[in-house]
């Protein structure tokens, strides 16, 4: 099983696979807009377990796994218990048994460890409390793709100190960029994590200062999935962490605005910017499907 990959964090590939995985996305994208059809993954089947619900996530997956041939079976937390029916060891050893891939959504990123560690087949964290990796596929393809490479950049990430935020931050090293993280004083990222990356990133807790001259701007709701009981307390400690025109207007002129969505306007970003033209969430909500194909044909088939 060793010589299995797994995509669990950005860390997991190399910097130079990730330019790859990114430059194979980006030829997938344009394949499949001119009607190509490829199918390297027929016959096969990719596990979707979701113990945290998604819009994104499902449909790009579940399309993604689609166009390549294969079939995506879709498990909900009422379908599979994991670590409460059986052990998450076992599971990992019977799922992957019976399928090609394996794609993860919970809480607890050990779950995802674990269900890896006992896994004969590639499994995806498609999100856990501490990471989100493939939307930062997405995003540093939608980067590439309207302003080209990102290495020497900065970018700034306003808001809570979550698993968006980390992975920014794991970006950050992986593809060469400085990140300036604007939040709230008790909303920080984890502390260790800022240590092993502390030369890639800077921690602010002004918006204002964080945003000045940077390429992207990025931001995230502020009560994830899960902390709904703390939106009222949240929403006055990051009051003054909303992207506005204002803010944006501190950015570089050509900055880029990038939110992984589902967005609460006028919360953690006006209208005006999400729906302005410096934005592109809607190019990088799509682009989470030819990212995921491209990570798909990755783990299953090997690197191009």
């Amino acid at each position: 099983m060793s010589n299995t990959r797994h995509f669990l964090t950005l860390m997991d590939f190399s910097s130079a696979e990730l330019q790859q995985l990114i430059a194979r996305a980006i030829q997938m994208k344009q394949e499949f807009k001119s009607g190509k059809i490829y199918e390297p993954l027929k016959n096969m089947t990719l596990a979707m377990i979701f113990e945290k619900s998604s819009t994104r996530t499902r449909v790009s997956f579940e399309a993604g796994m689609n166009q390549l041939g294969g079939h995506a079976m879709f498990l909900s937390s009422r379908d599979t218990q994991l670590g409460r029916g059986e052990p998450i060891e076992d599971s990992a050893r019977v799922i992957s048994s019976m399928v090609d891939v394996v794609m993860i959504r919970t809480f607890g990123h050990a779950i995802v460890e674990t269900f890896a560690a006992h896994s004969s087949v590639p499994v995806i964290n498609a999100l856990t409390d501490d990471f989100h990796p493939c939307q930062l596929l997405a995003d540093m393809m939608t980067y590439v793709e309207h302003r080209g490479d990102i290495a020497g950049k900065t970018a700034a990430y306003v808001g809570d100190g979550n698993n968006m935020c980390h992975s920014w931050m794991n970006a950050a090293k992986q593809f060469g960029f400085h990140l300036n993280i604007a939040c709230p004083e008790g909303y920080e990222p984890d502390a260790k994590l800022m240590k092993s990356l502390d030369s890639h990133i800077t921690l602010y807790h002004d918006v204002h200062d964080a945003v000045k001259g940077v390429d992207l701007v990025t931001t995230d709701v502020w009560a994830s999935m899960g902390q709904e009981d703390e939106q009222k307390i949240r929403e006055q400690a990051f009051k003054s962490f909303k992207v506005d025109s204002a803010v944006m207007e501190l950015a570089n002129k050509d900055a880029l605005f990038m939110h992984c969505l589902p967005a609460h306007r006028e919360e953690e970003v006006s209208a005006a910017v999400i729906d302005g033209p410096q934005s592109v969430v809607w190019d990088e909500a799509e682009n989470r499907l030819h990212a995921q194909k491209a990570l798909l044909e990755a783990l299953v088939t090997g690197l191009h």
